[in-house]
């Protein structure tokens, strides 16, 4: 009965990981039900939209956008950023301009990291949050371990189910009923990740689903043809989003360790 000792360990790691995954996703929910008259009459800034789609890099990313539109910022096509106009026009702008620093001009990567981490980014994500439009970063943190401990669960339950089917056989159980049994806490795990890629997605990313209602909205009311409609645009999507060919390649000037850390614009 040696597969009887490899089954247990073998549920309860599925168990366990399920269960986990279950919960972090009713306590994002509940969390977002509670909240979720707040956002009533609420209207986007670009800035909220920004953080809402990408979180605090999209913000950094906007932001030197709005300012090179503006000629109030110069971002060569080589990947440096030089300051046109000193004044920044609200913190976000600000905390660019002395990301760039005192000298005026600075690789744009490490001003994209250090506009991101900026304390005004780090008030409009607590606003956002506040507001139920945000998912908490403890919430978005914990879902997102949750679904890589049922992944794990799923590959430990193979492997032990292996070590069951290649040990020397030690009772009258036939191979195929063991490997039945180790499948049921197989598919109890795929079963958890499947629900957890269409119920729980939303909470795994920037924007609750409040604030992703509104997020459509915004982009419905925009007008094709102004600033402020590329602007959400960019907003919304990234520097993907940008058509200048000259900015756009300012974007893609990456430092060497940026390649790996970095997943998305």
């Amino acid at each position: 009965m040696f597969w009887v000792l490899l089954l247990l360990p073998a549920w309860a790691i599925a168990g366990t990981a399920c269960t986990r995954l279950c919960l972090a996703a009713v306590h994002a929910a509940a969390s977002d039900a509670k909240e979720a008259t707040a956002h009533r009459g609420h209207d986007l800034t670009l800035y909220e939209a920004a953080f809402l789609s990408g979180g605090p890099r999209r913000v950094a990313d906007l932001t030197l956008v709005s300012m090179a539109r503006q000629r109030r910022l110069l971002l060569a096509h080589t990947g440096w950023a030089t300051v046109v106009d000193p004044r920044g026009r609200d913190e976000m702008e600000r905390s660019v301009i002395g990301a760039i620093g005192p000298q005026g001009q600075s690789r744009i990567e490490p001003v994209r990291d250090a506009a991101a981490a900026a304390d005004a980014v780090g008030s409009l994500a607590d606003r956002l949050v506040s507001a139920g439009l945000a998912v908490p970063d403890g919430a978005r943190s914990g879902i997102a371990a949750a679904i890589r401990q049922v992944q794990l669960a799923a590959a430990a339950v193979l492997a032990l189910g292996a070590v069951a089917l290649l040990a020397p056989a030690q009772s009258d159980m036939p191979a195929h009923l063991v490997a039945l049994w180790f499948a049921l806490p197989f598919v109890l795990t795929l079963s958890c990740l499947a629900i957890a890629r269409i119920e729980i997605h939303p909470y795994a990313q920037w924007a609750s689903p409040a604030g992703q209602r509104l997020l459509s909205t915004l982009v419905r009311r925009s007008r094709a043809g102004d600033d402020r409609t590329y602007l959400t645009s960019v907003a919304i999507r990234g520097v993907r989003a940008i058509g200048e060919p000259d900015l756009r390649a300012a974007f893609a000037h990456r430092e060497p360790h940026h390649h790996a850390f970095h997943r998305h614009d």
